[in-house]
Parts: structure tokens; C-alpha cells; sequence
């Protein structure tokens, strides 16, 4: 995979740009704890790219809580959204973006987030700036969440990237599918815990920005 294949690049926002991810798990398993649950990467891994209510739905039955899945939201995201304000840059993040700006790609964010969270996660960190476009997940182009391609294809479109220039960067194995079905070719960036067998749509699979910017010839 060359780099310069590509005019367009697209990223997904949690566990890509942002290291979130742990304090999504540690909002959850505050509220799991009450009923004496686990949340753990098993059931994680399943959650993650999707809409919040499909995947709270899929929490509640999995765990088998006695609430629902709109009450599980209603206590998880103000513990979560508290600790979104300090969220902090996946490691080498920002610099690849910034290498990519001088490079002349286009840049765009696209997320299963609403944008009130997008702002709540990157209001404090100017470097987000550098991105042309965002679409969130109730933009009003997307009509259905990852696996869905409309996220990206509303990204692609805001950025007049034609889908086979654009390179998707992604963490879950919803992302990786949507991008796929997008027309558009992905490097998966998945967390540790996460086995590679997962991600088996990917044209390439890192683990690291650090990897990633070798394996791109940066």
C-alpha cells in the first residue's frame, strides 16, 4: 500500500484519533458494576463503530442488566462525557496528520458520534482544525450507522474525494466493513486486545501510528 494512491484520507475519531476507548470502558463498567457485571473486550469488541442505543440495547441483553437500554445510557453518558473533556490524542496522531496536511491530502473525520460529542472530545485540542470535514453519525446524509457505508460516503462527498482515492483509517470491524462497502480501501488501527482475525476486510492492519507511517512509506 502506497500512500500516494490516495488524495483523501478519512478517520474514524475513538480509538483512531482519540485514545477514548478506555474511558468508554470505564463509564460502562461503573454502571455494569452496580449489578455485579463485567464489561469486558469480548462484548466490547461487538459494541464498538455501532449506533449508542443499538449497541446499549446489545450490552443490556448480553449482560442480561434489569434495566433498559435507554436507562443504561441515561447513567453511562455523564460519567462518559465527563471524562471525554481531557481526552487525549492516540499517540502519534496528530503528527501524522500534520505530515499528511504537508503532503496535500484532504482530511476528513467520520464518526458514529453525534457532533455535540465530537465538540465535547476535540473542543480543547486545536489540531482537529486540520480536518476539512466532519460527519457525525447524525449528520443528515448518514440514514443508517457502520457497517453502512453512509458515514463515509457523506465524508467522501463533503471533501469531493472519489471513493477508490480515499484511505479510511478505522479501529472496529463495523468501521473496516463500512469502508469497504464504501468502495474505499482501509488500514485498520485496532486496539491490542483485539485479534487480527477480526479485521480480515483490511487491506493492511497496524497496530501503532508508528507502524502505520512505515508500512506507508512516510
Amino acid at each position: 500500500m502506497n500512500l500516494s494512491d490516495y488524495t483523501h484520507l478519512i478517520f474514524d475519531l475513538d480509538g483512531v484519533l482519540l485514545d477514548t476507548e478506555k474511558l468508554y470502558t470505564e463509564a460502562t463498567q461503573t454502571v455494569v458494576a452496580e449489578y455485579g457485571k463485567t464489561f469486558d473486550w469480548s462484548l466490547k469488541s461487538l459494541m464498538m463503530g455501532r449506533h449508542e442505543l443499538e449497541a446499549a440495547e446489545l450490552l443490556v441483553k448480553t449482560l442480561e442488566l434489569p434495566i433498559s437500554a435507554e436507562e443504561y445510557l441515561r447513567r453511562q453518558l455523564p460519567i462518559a462525557e465527563g471524562l471525554f473533556e481531557s481526552a487525549a490524542e492516540l499517540p502519534g496522531a496528530e503528527a501524522f496528520v500534520a505530515e499528511l496536511i504537508a503532503r496535500g491530502h484532504v482530511l476528513a473525520v467520520g464518526t458514529s458520534s453525534t457532533r455535540r460529542l465530537y465538540d465535547l472530545k476535540t473542543s480543547h485540542l486545536p489540531w482537529f482544525k486540520a480536518f476539512s470535514a466532519v460527519v457525525s453519525g447524525d449528520h443528515p446524509e448518514v440514514h443508517a450507522l457502520k457497517p453502512a457505508p453512509d458515514i463515509f460516503l457523506a465524508a467522501a462527498r463533503a471533501i469531493a474525494g472519489e471513493p477508490a482515492r480515499c484511505l479510511v483509517i478505522e479501529d472496529s470491524p463495523a468501521g473496516v466493513l463500512a469502508a469497504r462497502r464504501a468502495g474505499m480501501s482501509v488500514v485498520a488501527l485496532p486496539d491490542p486486545a483485539l485479534t487480527s482475525e477480526r479485521f480480515q476486510e483490511a487491506q493492511l492492519i497496524v497496530r501503532s501510528y508508528a507502524e502505520l507511517r512505515a508500512r506507508l512509506n512516510c
